[in-house]
């Protein structure tokens, strides 16, 4: 892979395929069901890997993450090993910040080989165009939670943070994640419609000034595919809580799809 101009270009090799997965929020509600649903997309990530020329992953993978110096949350071995293993695999897999898992310091990629983003990036896959972000915060409204993540993502906030003792932090982080509508994005996932979509409101924007075939999202828990215009389209992935949905890019095409354990 290598970047032109202010995009990453892809080439896919034939029989391969690009897939994108977001919001598994592991560690919500509980350690319990939390498990059941990182065994199942564990079990996904090996039916993916064969056919994988890199793996999308936007945002929010857990329900909550911050990296102290020298430890970050207990739990998650089997989701982390996997990918892990992929990596070392030599299959690139790309990692994209949400408002859950936001605090990331460079544990990612020392320790699992994975690239981690920020903000929302350019990618040309096959000569088609993709702009791929998390989502949170981009377009118009949501100013309550733009106002907040302006505060989670300051450095005097994260250095008082890290002064808590990590068995304090982390439990005090957990109730926050689960109990506040407003960080959690619970309160709004249903379709708007169209034209109350802040993400297509967001996508058609950058449709003004660029040429981009497909925006690809998460943090809307809801699977949408909405075509902006003869040659663009705004995909969100859903989650993997409800839906178990993801998207695949077969060179020419992005299409959801959802995984559905065999017997």
């Amino acid at each position: 892979m290598k970047k032109i101009n202010s995009f990453f270009n892809i080439e896919l090799e034939k029989g391969k395929k690009i897939y994108f997965s977001s919001d598994n929020h592991l560690g919500a509600p509980n350690h319990k069901e939390s498990l059941v649903r990182e065994k199942r997309f564990i079990k996904w990530l090996d039916s993916v890997q064969e056919t994988a020329s890199a793996i999308f992953l936007l945002g929010d993978l857990f329900d909550f993450w911050f990296e102290y110096k020298k430890v970050v949350p207990k739990g998650f071995v089997r989701v982390l090993g996997k990918l892990a293993e992929i990596s070392d695999k030599g299959i690139p897999i790309h990692f994209f910040v949400g408002n859950h898992d936001m605090w990331m310091e460079g544990y990612f990629q020392k320790e699992l080989g994975i690239q981690v983003y920020n903000n929302p990036k350019r990618f040309i896959i096959n000569n088609q165009h993709f702009l791929i972000g998390h989502g949170d915060g981009l377009g118009p409204g949501d100013k309550g939670f733009k106002r907040m993540k302006k505060v989670f993502k300051n450095s005097l906030s994260k250095l008082a943070f890290r002064w808590l003792h990590p068995d304090l932090g982390v439990r005090v982080a957990q109730y926050l994640s689960t109990k506040n509508k407003l960080l959690s994005g619970v309160d709004d996932i249903e379709f708007k419609g169209e034209d109350n979509e802040w993400l297509v409101q967001y996508s058609k924007k950058i449709l003004e000034t660029e040429t981009i075939e497909f925006f690809i999202f998460g943090h809307r828990h809801l699977p949408l595919e909405i075509k902006l215009s003869d040659s663009s389209k705004y995909i969100n992935l859903g989650d993997w809580i409800s839906y178990y949905s993801y998207a695949v890019f077969d060179g020419t095409s992005v299409e959801l799809k959802y995984f559905k354990e065999k017997d």
